[in-house]
């Protein structure tokens, strides 16, 4: 039976929650595997005056959460049902990114554990472990080949001993543990991100703000392309209905005696063509034939307008 100093601890801590979700309105919901007391201790002490850790039982978490849930914030429910296994809460009100990355940078090397799985592959260098000869059964055992050099066990080759993904057994971790290698390293790993309300998955903090002015210029273009095809016009499209429009009356003012004063340098080069070459001539001597190309690019562009790279470069 609980003393009455844990049940006051118990509703000491539960208030404390229910005041960080009225403090912060960003959270991470992190997994705690394989994170040790100090480890913990030492990302509190990198986060101190950004972010704040919360750890606690699951049940008494969801309790506190359908309490707040019952006093108007509906929101958290999302954050509720996304209490599974072992997880902290991590609240801030600064950038999600920035912390995220200080979350990450906090990692401790360990040895490897019989039955937990790989992080990634471990490889075993060549040369002298320092074992005794009397260890060579043992490596015998592993597939691993070694020869006895100046009193002690030599491996003549890298070794891939453990695959990333796979349990690792106890011969392996004795292994690792007697040649001194920790070839994983534990910190606390991002699960969940719950901000104001949304829940979406960490890789969202990755997207650059390029990568979304990009994906909407292609949205735009996209919708100009279909508005210009249906004659649907949209705010995307009439730039492009403007200048197809002016293409078409530069067409019917070189066809016709029709003229209009945006024509008329278009209508005297069709008819003296000879006039612009003698004009062009001194200048083209004395730029370079790069520039001069460049120059031709830009000209044909702006006589053009924007339709001329149509959905290519005009956002």
């Amino acid at each position: 039976m609980a003393s009455k100093k844990e049940k006051d601890r118990k509703y000491q801590l539960a208030d404390e929650l229910k005041q960080h979700f009225q403090d912060y309105s960003k959270c991470f919901l992190c997994d705690v595997d394989n994170v040790g007391s100090n480890q913990l201790h030492s990302i509190r002490a990198s986060l101190r005056g950004k972010a704040l850790v919360y750890c606690g039982k699951n049940t008494q978490m969801r309790r506190v959460l359908r309490e707040l849930e019952q006093e108007g914030m509906s929101q958290l429910e999302k954050l509720r049902n996304a209490l599974k296994l072992n997880l902290c809460l991590v609240f801030t009100n600064d950038a999600l990114g920035d912390i995220r990355d200080i979350i990450a940078e906090n990692k401790v090397g360990a040895p490897a554990r019989p039955g937990a799985l790989a992080q990634c592959d471990v490889i075993v260098p060549k040369g002298n472990t320092g074992m005794e000869p009397t260890m060579t059964s043992f490596l015998q055992a592993l597939n691993i080949q070694s020869k006895i050099t100046k009193g002690s066990i030599e491996i003549i080759n890298d070794v891939q001993l453990i695959t990333k993904g796979d349990k690792v057994e106890a011969s392996q971790a004795q292994l690792l543990d007697k040649l001194g290698i920790k070839p994983f390293a534990y910190s606390l790993q991002v699960r969940h991100v719950y901000d104001d309300g949304a829940m979406y998955d960490p890789a969202v903090l990755d997207i650059t703000n390029e990568q979304i002015l990009s994906s909407f210029a292609s949205g735009i273009k996209n919708v100009a392309a279909i508005s210009l095809e249906t004659g649907v016009p949209t705010v995307a499209s009439v730039p492009y209905s403007i200048l197809l429009a002016f293409g078409n009356l530069l067409a019917v003012a070189v066809e016709t005696e029709y003229s209009f004063k945006e024509a008329e340098a278009i209508k005297e080069f069709i008819a003296n063509p000879e006039a612009f070459a003698v004009a062009a001539a001194p200048a083209a001597a004395a730029a370079d034939a790069p520039a001069a190309v460049e120059a031709k690019k830009e000209s044909s562009s702006e006589e053009i307008g924007g339709a001329g790279g149509m959905f290519a470069d005009d956002y």
